[in-house]
């Protein structure tokens, strides 16, 4: 018998050219070494410690307490994000759902709210006492409302302005599925309920996992949420250690556990990812699947969508304008209060964009190096480039403060340490971007110009950078939405005097009770959000 001929695997796309330009490995190494910094401050910090010690602080009920809130609130957000998120992709791809577009354009304007922007406007609509839902029923002798404060809060806040990170993966999913296996189904007497259990939902579990651990790694790393709900998380409770402690080696050695934790999850979600087999029968872009009929079902449909928009988007900004205008009848100047906010507005957007700048320097390098030179070395520098993904905001800001106070003084507490704790959390942002973005482009045109003569940063500069450009674009304006929201690094690295919107935000409702500043603030914030967010769609 002859062997059958095999098909040719894909091969990766190189330049054709076997060692890769010095200054691109010199980039990719100071990223590399960057990095690795705050796993370096962990690993002295639990040195330091010592391992008797360490056992103990594991062993406390403290640890105990604080570790089992933190895996409750992440399963209870992630849980409550699915329940929403993935009724409203199956409802605005396959059903008809009256004003389908949109309820798709509003289902995901939540991702530019801030989670302790969304706090703070839970607790100013209906927190126990001066909330705008106990001042409305005051008149009717409401003097407190049930406290919301804890696990309430802390759960449904995250989860309102989280999920949309769920709904965008199963969508997504949705829309590229290949609708025979469904007509199939449904040809064999299976009604639309069944045919969702038993094909529909199966299909979808790849992106339902993926979507679900980008809401589990916000909610374990998000600082603001739990820090305003005075829930006590890993977050928060390594924030409260630093600032009342001078001995910071409760803070490190719960951040390494929180750190093990982040891994733990990734680790997880690799393992079920590769074990993992889904297959689709034939080509997606075939058909498109027809609608399902609603009939009497599409007024409870409308009754969620209406009840998730609400709660998500009106509330927040309806309570912003709120106090904004209570503060107006109070005698504060509109014009007044803007302009005293701008400082801290312009600040935002300066620190910003000089991260979101010098992130998607430092990120171009590493996607060229891993999409053009595949290497053992490139992908080890590839990899190191994302271990920002499994740090915490307030784990960088940390180690980052330990550095500086013990060894860059001079550098302690500036606008370079505060780009550079940017740089280790958000690089990742902009590696992925821009290695998805450099798949698209055919290796030809770059050989082409290194035939004619082109110097690697002549063709760089002159072929790479101009076809990658959208990629660029948006990687730089993600870059820039996620670090105008950090809070825990603006707050512990920032320059003696420098503030920001986010922290404006937070000493307005965490520090003070200054509902009208942060309205204030809150607003500006989703006004740039808005506007950045807009600029990446538009990519």
């Amino acid at each position: 018998m002859e062997p059958q001929p095999q098909a040719a695997s894909p091969k990766p796309q190189t330049s054709g050219r076997s060692r890769p330009p010095l200054f691109l490995i010199i980039m990719a190494v100071l990223v590399a070494v960057g990095m690795a910094l705050p796993l370096v401050y962990l690993l002295i910090r639990a040195l330091g410690i010592g391992l008797a010690d360490f056992g103990e602080i594991l062993q406390r009920p403290r640890t105990l307490e604080v570790f089992l809130n933190s895996i409750g609130m992440t399963l209870a957000v992630t849980l409550l994000s699915a329940l929403i998120a993935i009724p409203l992709a199956f409802l605005t791809v396959r059903t008809d759902l009256p004003g389908r577009r949109f309820w798709n354009v509003t289902s995901t304007l939540p991702l530019a709210i801030p989670t302790y922007v969304g706090s703070f406007a839970l607790l100013a609509f209906a927190g126990p006492r001066g909330s705008m839902l106990q001042i409305l029923l005051e008149p009717w002798g409401v003097q407190r409302l049930p406290s919301i404060y804890g696990w309430t809060g802390v759960i449904l806040a995250t989860s309102l302005f989280s999920y949309p990170y769920l709904l965008l993966t199963v969508r997504a999913s949705l829309q590229g599925m290949d609708p025979a296996m469904e007509e199939a189904s449904l040809s064999l007497g299976y009604s639309y309920y069944e045919t969702f259990w038993r094909v529909t939902l199966p299909q979808l579990r790849p992106a339902i996992a993926a979507g679900a651990l980008l809401v589990a790694l916000y909610a374990l790393q998000d600082f603001g949420t739990p820090g305003l709900m005075r829930f006590d998380s890993f977050t928060r409770v390594i924030f409260l250690q630093y600032r009342s402690s001078f001995d910071r080696s409760m803070a490190a050695a719960l951040a390494l556990i929180l750190v093990a934790l982040v891994g733990l999850i990734l680790w997880l979600e690799y393992r079920a990812r590769s074990q993992a087999a889904y297959y689709s029968l034939g080509s997606a872009g075939q058909h498109q699947p027809s609608l399902i009929a609603l009939g009497p079902w599409k007024w409870l449909a409308l009754g969620f969508c209406s009840l998730v928009f609400l709660l998500s988007l009106v509330m927040p900004l309806s309570v912003l304008l709120f106090w904004l205008g209570r503060g107006m009848i109070a005698g504060q100047s509109a014009i007044g209060l803007i302009t005293g906010m701008l400082p801290s507005a312009l600040n935002s957007i300066y620190s910003a964009g000089l991260a979101a700048l010098v992130a998607v320097i430092f990120a171009l390098p590493v996607a060229i190096l891993a999409v053009r030179f595949p290497s053992p070395l490139t992908s080890l520098l590839e990899r190191f480039s994302y271990i920002g993904f499994g740090m915490p905001g307030i784990v960088v800001a940390l180690s980052l403060v330990f550095f500086g106070a013990n060894y860059l003084t001079w550098l302690y507490q500036s606008i370079p340490m505060l780009l550079f704790a940017y740089l280790v959390l958000f690089i990742p942002q902009g590696v992925g971007t821009l290695r998805s973005s450099l798949l698209q482009v055919s290796p030809s045109l770059e050989e082409s110009a290194r035939s004619l003569g082109r110097t690697p940063w002549q063709t760089l500069r002159e072929v790479t950078i101009p076809l990658v450009r959208p990629g660029i674009i948006s990687g730089a304006m993600l870059i820039f939405l996620t670090a105008l929201k950090e809070l825990p690094a603006t707050l512990l690295l920032s320059p003696i005097g420098f503030r920001s919107l986010a922290t404006e935000i937070w000493q307005a409702t965490a520090e003070n009770v200054a509902f009208t500043q942060a309205a204030v603030a809150s607003l500006m914030m989703l006004v740039i959000s808005t506007l950045a967010t807009l600029i990446i769609l538009s990519q």
